[in-house]
């Protein structure tokens, strides 16, 4: 089977594998990892693996992939978001993305108490994931708080960047910027330090070593975090679980439990990513 690796950015296959019927010394799941690609596929397709589990925000390319699995008759398990029709998957581990975005607006929705405040938006890359995280985000802003600007920053920090300037440049007065991921938000941060415009409290997404840092210092207000570790840890026991028939179809699919992280309870939050990878 294949377990996701931690990484803040979108990747289509990220993973490994293990021969379920290969045990290890204590009766435990053998399993491989690899990068993503095609060829990582096909290579863990070739080890008649029981099982693939798979790390994507791009179901639309995982479609060859979980179908030349199928031929082989090896069951896809997947990670982050899902297709609309999940027969073909043996199940998911997912990010309610609406839910992280609605977080990051409550957050605000407190913060700002009542005052007339602006928001820009430095979304994902054009897309069900993004588009997800957004929408949820922006239905649970308060009726006080305006949305003035919203650019895709293509889950890179030189683009996120870009888009920052151009937006604190027509909204110098900007209050708030909820930002796709913390990898943009740290480039966010700097073209709005640049401006001179210090003022601008950013909420983001992931709950990283480094995300949980600027938290401490004041570069975020806020974030959702949202652990690969977790996701990982539960995407391996919920596909064994399932492999062995100790779930059911109604439990598939499972969701990555969500905290929204201040610099008031940063301390208390379990690591992103574990000391080493999967």
């Amino acid at each position: 089977m294949t377990a996701p690796a931690c990484h803040d950015g979108p990747r289509t296959w990220r993973a490994g594998g293990s021969a379920d019927r290969a045990q290890g010394r204590a009766g435990r799941p053998n399993l491989y990892t690899a990068d993503s690609g095609q060829d990582s596929a096909e290579d863990m397709i070739a080890r008649d693996v029981d099982a693939l589990i798979v790390q994507t925000v791009d179901v639309d390319a995982l479609e060859k992939h979980i179908a030349r699995a199928r031929d082989a008759d090896i069951p896809v398990f997947l990670t982050s978001v899902v297709p609309e029709d999940t027969s073909d998957i043996l199940g998911a581990v997912v990010v309610d993305l609406k839910a992280v975005g609605r977080l990051d607006a409550e957050w605000i929705a407190e913060d700002a108490a009542g005052r007339p405040v602006t928001v820009g938006i430095v979304a994902g890359a054009p897309g069900a994931a993004s588009d997800l995280l957004v929408g949820g985000f922006t239905s649970a802003l308060p009726d006080n708080a305006e949305v003035v600007a919203e650019a895709p920053g293509m889950y890179d920090p030189a683009e996120a960047r870009r888009v920052a300037e151009d937006m604190i440049r027509s909204h110098p007065d900007l209050t708030y910027a909820f930002v796709a991921d913390e990898q943009m938000a740290f480039a966010v941060r700097k073209a709005f330090d640049a401006a001179g415009a210090g003022q601008v409290k950013i909420v983001t997404v992931n709950g990283t070593d480094e995300g949980l840092a600027a938290l401490k210092d004041g570069r975020f207000s806020a974030t959702v975090a949202n652990s690969a570790a977790e996701t990982g840890e539960l995407a391996v026991a919920n596909t064994i679980a399932l492999l062995r028939g100790e779930k059911t179809e109604s439990d598939k699919i499972a969701k990555t439990p969500l905290r929204l992280i201040n610099k008031d309870n940063a301390d208390l939050v379990p690591l992103y990513c574990p000391p080493e990878d999967f």
